[in-house]
């Protein structure tokens, strides 16, 4: 069947006289005749999930053996269609024969039996001698000229029927069909050489008018080259100069930058060093202050309990002078009675010195004696008379030692609040010296943190007015990127028309 379908193939392409499509029913004939004969002792191989026989294994091993079939395979899996290994395989035969050769690709298989063994059991076609005739027939198919569309068609899906009717008709009728179609072949050959003759008239015309332009286009193209290599030279010297000077302003950029920033982070750190102390100083001045005020008041709060108190001294020394003021008087009072009873007593003393001139006398003044000596004071008890002065003597003493002792008591105590009140002048002024020597160091500090705002500000100061001398750098960046791409555009046109003139 394979020698009759590639035989009738040949006879009925010859007699076709033009290029053979997918529809052709010889050749369709044909496709599905080349399956069977690979499919013919095929060993089936044992998958996971289901038994797997294929032509499309073998096929595969072709572009390892003849490296010129790696294009056609690799067209065949690129196929988006195509989801099976037959429709593979079908692919893969319509482009062998497309390229005319099947036959050259087949052999190379049928040589390497030892390899087809894997494949084939001993007794299929492809390992037997059959095989070779068969591939041997196939180099007539070269003289075929067909066009296959192989995206469009489903080949996974097709089911390879053998048409026997073909091949089953009456010898003359044969014969005398082929003559006829022997000279419409020879006819339809003419006519072809013709219109081929034709076409290559036109297509020398198109060529000798092509290589005219071409020879223009050069001769525009090496100008235009000359020009660019101009442009080029001039372009690349002025991205050597704009590089140079790219590369000073940036070194001078830096070394501002990394002085600007050093001497930034060294007055930060003096700043944060100098801003930490002060906190430290200013906590404590401030504790200081607080407990200096608190002292104070405590001192404040004794100094009123001490003038309290000595007001009430005073309201004592007054109560005590009154006191002293009224003894006085009494004493006063005392010592005129204490003349008085001392005068009567020296009277008496004299009249009992002195005789007594009669005895009418001698009663009328020891009756004024006893009147002057029962003479006392109002309120007075009843008296002796030694027994009153002695008491009086006695009260007069008491009187002067108590006024004594008041007024030793009086002067101690003067004395000691006196002596209190100069420490509390004392601590008072001592207060206000180290709250004068606290303002002074508080005023101090202020100036310092006026300062240091003032070097902040400077420090703010700097830093904006080094954003501008960014911008500029980042935009001189900019520009140098631009030129870097404009040289790298301009080579690869040169390179573009490099590679153009040289073709």
């Amino acid at each position: 069947m394979a020698k009759l379908s590639i035989k009738g193939l040949i006879e009925s392409a010859l007699s076709f006289g033009r290029t053979l499509d997918s529809d052709y029913p010889p050749l369709q004939q044909f496709f599905v005749v080349m399956e069977h004969c690979l499919k013919h002792g095929l060993k089936v191989r044992k998958s996971f999930l289901s038994y797997n026989k294929t032509i499309w294994g073998p096929l595969e091993l072709v572009e390892k053996l003849y490296p010129e079939a790696e294009e056609i395979a690799a067209s065949v899996r690129d196929l988006p269609g195509l989801k099976t290994p037959l429709g593979r395989a079908r692919a893969w035969l319509r482009l062998a024969l497309m390229q005319k050769k099947m036959a050259d690709y087949l052999r190379c298989l049928i040589i390497r039996r030892d390899l087809l063994s894997e494949f084939y059991e001993y007794h299929a076609l492809m390992m037997e001698e059959e095989g070779v005739v068969i591939v041997g027939l196939l180099v007539g198919l070269n003289v075929i000229d067909a066009n296959l569309c192989v995206k469009g068609e489903d080949l996974d899906s097709q089911v390879g029927v053998i048409d026997f009717s073909m091949y089953l008709k009456n010898e003359d009728d044969t014969e005398s069909k082929e003559r006829n179609d022997h000279i419409a072949a020879i006819l339809d050959q003419k006519n072809y050489v013709e219109e081929l003759n034709r076409q290559l008239n036109s297509t020398v015309s198109s060529l000798h008018a092509r290589v005219d332009s071409l020879e223009k286009s050069n001769t525009k193209l090496i100008e235009e080259l000359a020009i660019a290599k101009n442009n080029i030279i001039k372009l690349q010297e002025e991205n050597h100069h704009l590089r140079s000077e790219n590369t000073l302003i940036l070194m001078k950029t830096q070394r501002h930058l990394e002085v600007n920033k050093v001497d930034a982070e060294a007055e930060l750190q003096t700043y944060k060093h100098s801003r930490q102390s002060l906190d430290e100083m200013y906590n404590e001045a401030h504790r200081q202050l607080r407990e200096e005020s608190q002292l104070r008041q405590d001192i404040e709060n004794e100094l009123m309990v001490q003038v309290g108190m000595k007001h009430e001294i005073e309201l004592a020394m007054k109560l005590l002078e009154k006191d002293i003021h009224e003894k006085q008087d009494t004493l006063i009072s005392l010592r005129q009675q204490l003349e008085e009873v001392k005068a009567i007593n020296v009277e008496m003393y004299q009249k009992l010195q002195a005789p007594p001139p009669n005895v009418r006398r001698g009663d009328v003044t020891s009756g004024d004696v006893t009147a002057t000596r029962v003479r006392r004071l109002p309120g007075d008890p009843e008296i002796p008379p030694t027994l009153g002065l002695q008491q009086a003597e006695k009260a007069q003493m008491e009187a002067v030692n108590e006024d004594k002792r008041f007024k030793q008591d009086y002067m101690s105590k003067s004395e000691s609040l006196q002596k209190e009140i100069a420490q509390k002048e004392k601590q008072l002024g001592r207060l206000e010296t180290d709250l004068k020597i606290e303002r002074e160091w508080r005023q101090t500090m202020e100036e310092d943190i006026k300062k240091e705002k003032e070097m902040s500000s400077s420090l703010k100061m700097e830093t904006q007015q080094i954003i501008p001398l960014k911008k500029e750098f980042l935009k001189l960046q900019g520009k140098n990127k631009q030129l870097k791409n404009l040289c790298h555009d301009q080579e690869e046109a040169l390179q573009e028309l490099a590679g153009k003139l040289s073709e």
